[in-house]
């Protein structure tokens, strides 16, 4: 196993002493004492919730990746600014390694208890502050299940060596093989299509992109019949997974494009994805998951908390083929790109 494969063994075991804390708490406590505000970070409101997860990040990281070299850990909720560099008294301009963590993707599904949440984690080589998302070499990411799931699932990869997965049974202890595969299918036409907007803001304006992309792509509704579906999934770890698992075809998160609109209505733009929301990237583009900006080009951006990202995921070459020029063209008729 190379250097960069033998991380995945501890960032996993780091992922599932998380998991198992996080799921603890919720078995614990009650919905309202997990979702208090705890802190108004630089890129989102932490929760009660989420403090489980950083509870066990430091320590764990500083435990089990202190054998390969300094690292920088990025992570909303950390001390100094969300960046710390391990083991304590080393510097930034030492680290071999940048690693970025989002240790509850999907906090607010999770703590009432209605969806699974991940822990992401990305790693790259440590480039400063210009290290990117297109730089990471290793991704991890694990499903916290909710409390009446018994089934939990992993996924790693490291790049240029495919994917593994593996799906444990929390009662049984029982692991298994787990085989994730894009769709194949060439059409968004009866499966899952969805254009992001979670939260109020530019609401009617991506509701409109949405709506204009499908009736271009696929004609008029038929009356009585439903073209293809759409899954609002409040994380982005989650929204890759349903990709890599073959679940839906085609996923945009365009809510940074909207800030112009919102800015002309006089409004500020709120929550979007940032880069721990997406430094699972390798993981899906290893399977094949075509990952883009809006506008077709690579998706990147800095391993940062603050930075605004927006991306498009489809499931394979036929379907990228079928949504990217007609999704362009009504972005620019919307004045968005």
């Amino acid at each position: 196993m190379t250097r960069t494969g033998a991380l995945v063994e501890p960032l996993r075991r780091i992922h599932i002493r998380m998991r198992d804390a996080i799921v603890a708490a919720c078995e614990a406590q009650e919905a309202t004492l997990l979702s208090g505000v705890a802190h108004d970070g630089v890129g989102d409101t932490l929760y009660v919730i989420d403090r489980v997860g950083e509870d066990v990040l430091l320590e764990a990281f500083d435990r089990e990746i202190a054998s390969f070299g300094t690292i920088v850990l990025i992570a909303e909720g950390l001390p100094d600014g969300g960046q710390v560099v391990l083991p304590k008294g080393a510097t930034a301009s030492s680290a071999r390694w940048r690693v970025i963590v989002d240790p509850i993707d999907g906090t607010r599904g999770l703590m009432y208890q209605k969806r699974s949440a991940w822990i992401l984690t990305g790693v790259a080589p440590n480039l400063g502050e210009a290290t990117a998302l297109s730089d990471i070499v290793v991704a991890v990411q694990t499903e916290v299940p909710l409390v009446k799931q018994h089934l939990t699932d992993q996924v790693w990869a490291v790049r240029g060596t495919g994917v593994h997965a593996e799906r444990v049974n929390r009662l049984s202890g029982t692991q298994m093989p787990l085989t994730l595969r894009p769709s194949q299918t060439g059409t968004i036409a009866h499966g899952f299509a969805t254009v992001s907007r979670f939260f109020p803001g530019a609401r009617d304006v991506l509701a409109a992109v949405d709506d204009e992309v499908v009736a271009n792509v696929l004609g008029p509704v038929v009356p009585g019949k439903a073209q293809c579906f759409e899954d609002q999934y409040i994380s982005t770890g989650g929204q890759l997974f349903e990709l890599m698992a073959g679940h839906d075809r085609f996923v945009a998160d365009l809510r940074p494009l909207a800030e112009r609109v919102l800015r002309a209505r006089g409004q500020a733009l709120g929550l979007c994805c940032h880069p721990y929301d997406i430094c699972t990237a390798l993981i899906a583009r290893e399977l094949g998951v075509i990952l883009t900006a809006p506008n077709g080009a690579r998706l990147d951006c800095p391993l940062d908390l603050g930075t605004d990202v927006a991306w498009v995921g489809y499931a394979n070459d036929a379907i990228w083929r079928q949504v990217e020029g007609t999704l362009q063209a009504t972005l620019r008729r919307h004045g968005l790109l």
